[in-house]
Order: structure tokens, then C-alpha cells, then sequence
């Protein structure tokens, strides 16, 4: 996961925290019993450096990963030592109920796999009686497991029933409610343990801005991590949570523009009224308050999700705009058509369309009037998709778009119409049908450009979750 904020400024408090820890100026202490695993093993230690408006003073966050440790010791007034979000008391009464029955079942799962290897390696004239005892063997294992996965499975569910955390707007959201926007995918083990959603559930409650954030790896070198290095948020545990505590799915980020991946539902920029100011640039300017005021680049259909460009000063913006309009930005999608798209396996669609202004937002075909949308297409698969509320499958067709041009509502035009693929893109609302659990299976998953700035030419790619 790419840092969502500088790192420099938290970097030097970290460091700074490592050297007060190694005189003894301030304890890190075990408050629960290491695991076999665990032990001998470094913790991360995180650090947020936040502004703090009403008394117009720095305040600096720390936190330490996992839920067994605890910062303690002489700080001064401008250092918090941020808790874990739920106690090791909370943690060990929601594994208390099943507890026992897993280590037994453990116990039997061993004894069973011993017996299972003793028939395999002990000679015998009847090797039929062997494999069949070993068969049945191995079939009890599995029903073994299969019930242990079934208790270790509601205990996690008990322990992710405890997390709430605090977003960038200052509410509430539970770790269940974050789940669900998974389509109910259970995170791993440790999941909100993590430093960096520690350290921003904090500072969003008490209305801190962060600045700069870091995580520093402290303890004995191992295959993967060196004492004293920085390492960004992990993918698994703090890619799960931390873009529905932060708003957004930060893809880059340096001093000139943000990427992000845009979820579908958000709009890009605010529309008219009060109910649609919640949009990809108001939660970007919330979290970076200095960047302009219209920092959005390009705009993504409000359905539509995937790559979206958002400038944090004026000129990099003026830049960008200036590549779009000349072509040197290119852009790539994946779709899933709602049907079978068949005949040749790529092709070019040249459509002319415009606003109904009877019927907005959609567009029309109208070979005079209308503006011409080129697009390339390949189709990639053919294949099944399930739909996560009913669980019904439709056989769909993935496509990838190269869009010559920048009209609106363009992909999807180029999907549905009878000279294009002649199918609606699935979940599509306009052009197509949205049953219940469907969305728009429109991802924007590649960029291309030159950096405002440096002018490197920079590529990212972000997969769908379809």
C-alpha cells in the first residue's frame, strides 16, 4: 500500500522514539503472553505528526503494532501514546467460548496425522488394508479441520465485532461495516492491530490534521525487515481497512499530484445541491487542506470506478490538462459486457453522440450533430460472474477499452449500441439494467503520463475487484 502521506517529519519522531526506548527514557512493554510464533520477533512502530487548529500547536501520535504491547514512560505535553482499539481483555473473552474446543480438536487433528504417517512408513504384507486405513484416516482429519475452521472462523467474527474506527469525517464505521463493503471477505488475523489505523482513527476523533506519517520496524534484522527502516502500510490488514477510514484509496503520492482509486458510487467532483458534495476532491482537500481548490484532473463517471488524477497545485493541474487535450495521457478499462460478445476478437468503434436534453445525462447517437468517440477494443474472456447478494450467475464477456477520445459517456455508448458491441455494460443504469447486488463493471485500470514536474513518464495500474 503506497504511504498516504509524507513520511519524513514522522520519520525523524520514530527514529527519535527508537533511541528514547534503547536509553530506557520509555518502556515497551509486554502486557499479554507471547505466542511461540511471536517470540524474539520486532514490533512497528508508528508515528503521526498532526496539526492541531483550536490550539494552533504540532501534536505527535505514536502507536506500536499489535495488540499485546504498550508504550509507556516520561512524554511531553505535545506526545500521545495512541492504545490499541479493543483491550487483550476483549480479545481473550471473545476467544474464551471456543478456545478449548479448537486446542482439543488441534490435539486430535496431530495425533491423527501422526497415525496416519506411522501406517504409511511401517511395512506390511497388506498394503490394501494400509490404504484403506489411511484413507479413512485422512478423511477424518479433514472433517476435523473443517470444524475447527468453523469455530476459529466465529471467534475472529467475535473479535472483528469489536473494532470501530473513526474516518476522515469524523463518524463512526465498524469493522463489520467495512467487511461488507469486502462482499463479506474476512480480513486476516490482526486486522485494525495494524499502527497506521491506530494513529488516523485517533487523530480523525479528536479533529487532528495529519501531516506526515511513518512506520519504522524496530527490533532484531530479520529475512524481511531491518531495524531503523520505514515500511508503508501493509496490503493485507491495512490495505483492507485503511481506504474507508481515509475516504480514499491512495495509489501515489508526492508533492505535486495524488492518484487514487476511485470507488464506484463516489462522484468525482461535487454536483449541485447539499446531497451531492461528498466526492473524490472534497475528501482529497480534507485530507491535503493546502492543495487548490479544484484539484480533480479528469473526471470518472459517478458508477464507474478505477484511476483518477487530482493535482495538488495549480501548475501541475495546468499540465496535466494540457497532456489530456493533446493526447499524451493514455488510458485503459475493464469491463464485463452483460452477454456474449461474439464474432472477432478486437476491433475500433468510431461513434457520433451528444446530450438528450430530454432526457439527462444520457447521450445519443446523431451522425450530424453529434461529437465522435473512437475506441479500441479486445475482448479477453468469456466467462461466469457471481452475483455476491443473490448469488446468481450471468455469463459475461470481458473486454478491455482503449478510448481514443474523452467524450462522456463513452465506453458504455460504444458497449450497448447496435454499432458498437451491441450489449450494456453489466450493472449498467443508463444503457443497460442494474439488478439488486449488480454495479457498473466499468474499472478505469491503467494510466499513462508524464509527471508534471520531473516529466518521467509514469505508468500505474490498479485491477478491478471483478
Amino acid at each position: 500500500m503506497f504511504p498516504p502521506f509524507p513520511q519524513e517529519l514522522a520519520h525523524h519522531y520514530c527514529l527519535q522514539l527508537i533511541s528514547r526506548i534503547q536509553k530506557g527514557d520509555i518502556e515497551l512493554r509486554q502486557i499479554s503472553k507471547e505466542s511461540e510464533e511471536r517470540k524474539g520477533q520486532g514490533v512497528m512502530l508508528g508515528s503521526l505528526v498532526c496539526w492541531n487548529n483550536i490550539t494552533n500547536s504540532r501534536i505527535i501520535l505514536y502507536a506500536v503494532s499489535g495488540n499485546s504491547k504498550i508504550l509507556s514512560g516520561n512524554h511531553t505535553q505535545n506526545e500521545i501514546f495512541v492504545p490499541s482499539i479493543i483491550s487483550v481483555d476483549d480479545v481473550n473473552n471473545a476467544l474464551a467460548e471456543n478456545d478449548e474446543e479448537i486446542h482439543k480438536l488441534t490435539d486430535q487433528i496431530n495425533k491423527l496425522k501422526n497415525i496416519s504417517t506411522s501406517a504409511i512408513t511401517t511395512d506390511s504384507p497388506d498394503d490394501t488394508q494400509i490404504t484403506q486405513n489411511t484413507t479413512a484416516v485422512t478423511e477424518h482429519v479433514e472433517a476435523l479441520i473443517q470444524k475447527r475452521t468453523k469455530l476459529t472462523t466465529q471467534s475472529l467474527q467475535k473479535i472483528f465485532n469489536l473494532y470501530t474506527f473513526t474516518d476522515f469525517q469524523g463518524k463512526t464505521i465498524t469493522l463489520n461495516e467495512i467487511i461488507k463493503k469486502h462482499n463479506n471477505r474476512l480480513p486476516p488475523t490482526g486486522t485494525g492491530d495494524c499502527c497506521a489505523p491506530k494513529l488516523l482513527s485517533y487523530a480523525f476523533k479528536n479533529n487532528l490534521e495529519p501531516v506526515s506519517m511513518d512506520e519504522v520496524y524496530f527490533g532484531g534484522n530479520t529475512k524481511n525487515k531491518t531495524n531503523g527502516e520505514s515500511y508503508p502500510p501493509c496490503n493485507e490488514r491495512c490495505g483492507y481497512i485503511l481506504p474507508h477510514i481515509l475516504g480514499l484509496e491512495i495509489l501515489y503520492r508526492d508533492k505535486d499530484i495524488v492518484i487514487i482509486n476511485k470507488q464506484s458510487g463516489l462522484l468525482s467532483v461535487p454536483g449541485r445541491g447539499e446531497d451531492k458534495q461528498d466526492c473524490a476532491e472534497n475528501r482529497l482537500k480534507k485530507l491535503f487542506p493546502e492543495c487548490i481548490f479544484q484539484p480533480a484532473v479528469h473526471r470518472l463517471d459517478m458508477e464507474t470506478s478505477g484511476i483518477l488524477i487530482l493535482a495538488l497545485n495549480q501548475k501541475a493541474h495546468r499540465n496535466l490538462e494540457e497532456q489530456f487535450a493533446s493526447g499524451k495521457i493514455h488510458k485503459k478499462y475493464i469491463a464485463l459486457i452483460d452477454g456474449i460478445v461474439r464474432g472477432k476478437p478486437e476491433g475500433h468503434i468510431e461513434l457520433k453522440f451528444r446530450l438528450d436534453p430530454e432526457n439527462r445525462p444520457h447521450q445519443i447517437y446523431d451522425e450530424k450533430n453529434g461529437k465522435l468517440g473512437i475506441t479500441d477494443w479486445k475482448k479477453i474472456a468469456i466467462e461466469k460472474w457471481t452475483n455476491p447478494l443473490t448469488n446468481e450467475l450471468k455469463t459475461v464477456t470481458r473486454i478491455e477499452f482503449s478510448p481514443k477520445t474523452g467524450r462522456t459517456h463513452q465506453l458504455r455508448l460504444a458497449s450497448y449500441h447496435e454499432k458498437g458491441l451491441t450489449h450494456p455494460i453489466l450493472g449498467d443504469t443508463l444503457y443497460g439494467t442494474c439488478n439488486p447486488g449488480e454495479r457498473l463493471m466499468l474499472h478505469a485500470y491503467f494510466i499513462e503520463f508524464n509527471h508534471p514536474t520531473s516529466n518521467e513518464r509514469i505508468k500505474i495500474t490498479c485491477n478491478p475487484d471483478f
